[in-house]
């Protein structure tokens, strides 16, 4: 392989939660500078049009049951096309370092001696519940809270659920939505059952939707998950301060008085 242009040189660049807005502008630079870009499937791509006229843009999005490459193909990819065009960006959804699987793309492509440089994004489990009103932590109902695998690579839940269950600690559950039933049955377990929940998918876009519900009645919200769209699980007494909360519960107590 021979170098083209540039000295080759990949940046990982997350581009947030969905909004195009909520990118970063160290990001849309390193976007605008680019000679090539490999995005994923969850960047918006309206973010692709900071992209200098005629840059390649290669998608490489992974969703489930439809990777259009598999991660080792997507490395070799990187390094090709870093010594092709010299200045590539590897766009993520989200912060590369959040189940971006952004160091392992970054070991590979360091074994080949290219610079490497990571620019932080704005990880959904962080801005999608803030945007909906719902704090991860709040003086005097918890001192912690934990962002957390629904899926391993097994296709399992996470062991690290059960332990967070335990806590009381704000739960943030991403890529879980197809375990969702196995997540909330390892929950109640250990948690009151009246405990908050919700479920947010599409978060920062025009179409985002929220269902808030109670640990005891979980298995009433199933039949509004979409699995085609991304969505988070955020478990917690936090929830509660969303603002539709104290309405649905004085619905309800209504409702069970007849």
């Amino acid at each position: 392989m021979s170098i083209k242009n540039n000295t080759p040189k990949i940046t990982l660049v997350g581009a947030g939660p969905g909004d195009k807005d909520l990118i970063t502008l160290k990001g849309v630079k390193a976007i605008e500078q680019a000679d090539c870009i490999l995005y994923d499937a969850l960047v918006n791509p309206e973010i692709l049009e900071y992209a200098k006229k005629d840059t390649p843009l290669i998608y490489v999005g992974k969703r489930f049951n439809n990777h259009r490459l598999p991660q080792d193909e997507i490395n070799q990819l990187l390094v090709t096309k870093a010594l092709e065009f010299g200045n590539v960006v590897r766009l993520k959804g989200g912060d590369p370092f959040v189940f971006g699987r952004g160091s392992e793309e970054i070991d590979y492509i360091e074994s080949y001696n290219i610079p490497t440089e990571i620019v932080p994004g704005i990880s959904s489990s962080l801005a999608v519940p803030a945007m909906q009103g719902i704090p991860l932590t709040k003086r005097n109902v918890n001192e912690s809270f934990w962002v957390i695998t629904g899926t391993t690579s097994n296709g399992n839940i996470s062991k690290d659920i059960k332990l967070g269950a335990q806590s009381s600690a704000t739960l943030v559950i991403l890529m879980g939505l197809r375990n969702f039933t196995l997540i909330m049955e390892e929950i109640k377990t250990y948690r009151n059952e009246l405990t908050p929940f919700a479920i947010i998918q599409n978060g920062s876009l025009p179409n985002e939707t929220i269902v808030i519900e109670s640990i005891k009645n979980y298995k009433n919200t199933i039949d509004t998950i979409d699995y085609s769209s991304p969505g988070i699980i955020i478990i917690g007494d936090v929830v509660a301060e969303h603002t539709s909360f104290l309405d649905e519960e004085i619905q309800r107590v209504l409702n069970s008085s007849f």
